[in-house]
């Protein structure tokens, strides 16, 4: 706690502080950080087989394998967030379960599951893109930056 905000306090509420700041149980950052490196390393490798899968299997190139790949990794997510068992693995993997597509997927699927008694449309589908669409607006942002920034540099060498 900052001195600014300590100094409001009475001096019972400072031992308090000070007290609870004590008995707070210490987090295994080392460990969470293992976690989180090792499932999103498999998460990664899962992605990775199943890529390989479709360029040995159908034929497929690099380029166009990542199109399947990208939804069999949503799908799978979608699948363990409805039986429960990603929930599961993000609590004891942390942030190692953010992996962009199945993270994304996981909070998506999270929110229609949640939401679904209130109906379709509102429940489901409204509820549902409120955390889709900020993603797509600052994905969309991001992207015509990225670009604008690349056109300025490749627009000035040429």
């Amino acid at each position: 706690m900052s001195n600014k905000k300590k100094k409001k306090l009475t001096p019972t509420q400072q031992q308090y502080q000070t007290l609870a700041k004590a008995r707070e149980p210490r987090r295994p950052v080392l460990v969470n950080c293992l976690r989180a490196f090792l499932v999103g390393g498999v998460i990664c490798l899962l992605g990775q087989f199943i890529q390989d899968f479709y360029l040995w299997n159908f034929d497929f190139t690099e380029k166009t394998a990542s199109n399947p790949t990208v939804a069999t990794l949503i799908f799978i997510s979608v699948l363990l967030t409805s039986l429960g068992v990603y929930d599961h693995l993000a609590q004891w993997a942390g942030a190692g379960t953010s992996v962009p597509v199945t993270g994304f997927a996981n909070s998506i699927a999270s929110a229609a599951l949640e939401h679904r008694s209130e109906g379709y449309v509102l429940g489901v589908g409204g509820n549902m893109f409120k955390l889709a669409g900020s993603v797509i607006v600052f994905g969309v942002v991001s992207a015509f930056v990225v670009a604008l920034v690349k056109t300025l540099l490749t627009g000035v060498g040429s």
